[in-house]
């Protein structure tokens, strides 16, 4: 089985999120919990309740990120030398050949995707239409309704 890939930067911030909720978070949940557990009835106690299930939330993402990490193939962005092809982790600039507009995205793990910041997921159309492409190149991507070309203009692994 292949192993997902991820970015340096994303790792970075799972296991940043990871400490936050293993340091911070758990250890808020856990107070929660015993102060709830002092009040007594923890039958009809809301609070207790309400804490146990925030305390079974942060365990879950702790366990969710603590496989994601083990399972990812990291990859070290700025060591890459595709010899200006697109690949896994290289920041696309692209020129629409209908109306020049020009956008960038870097190509990134499922895990990481987030448009609005400019990174898309290795798996999505787009994505792979430019794999293996390099500047100069013209793609040609199905977009909802018609099809849209757009030329490469610069590979950057950065």
């Amino acid at each position: 089985m292949k192993r997902p890939p991820m970015t340096a930067r994303g790792a970075g911030q799972l296991r940043a999120e990871l400490k936050r909720l293993k340091t911070e978070d758990r250890p808020r949940a856990i107070k929660a919990i015993a102060e709830a557990r002092s009040h007594g009835d923890l039958s009809e106690n809301a609070e207790y309740h309400a804490a146990r299930e925030q305390q079974g939330f942060i365990e879950g993402r702790i366990r969710e990120i603590e496989a994601r990490l083990a399972a990812a193939e990291i990859i070290d962005v700025a060591t890459l030398n595709a010899g200006g092809r697109v690949v896994f982790g290289a920041t696309v600039d692209l020129e629409d050949q209908d109306d020049g507009s020009t956008v960038t995205y870097q190509i990134v793990g499922e895990d990481e995707a987030d448009i609005r910041a400019g990174r898309i997921s290795i798996g999505s159309p787009i994505a792979r239409a430019r794999i293996g492409k390099a500047s100069g190149d013209v793609v040609e991507v199905a977009a909802p309704g018609r099809t849209r070309s757009y030329e490469i203009v610069a590979v950057r692994y950065v």
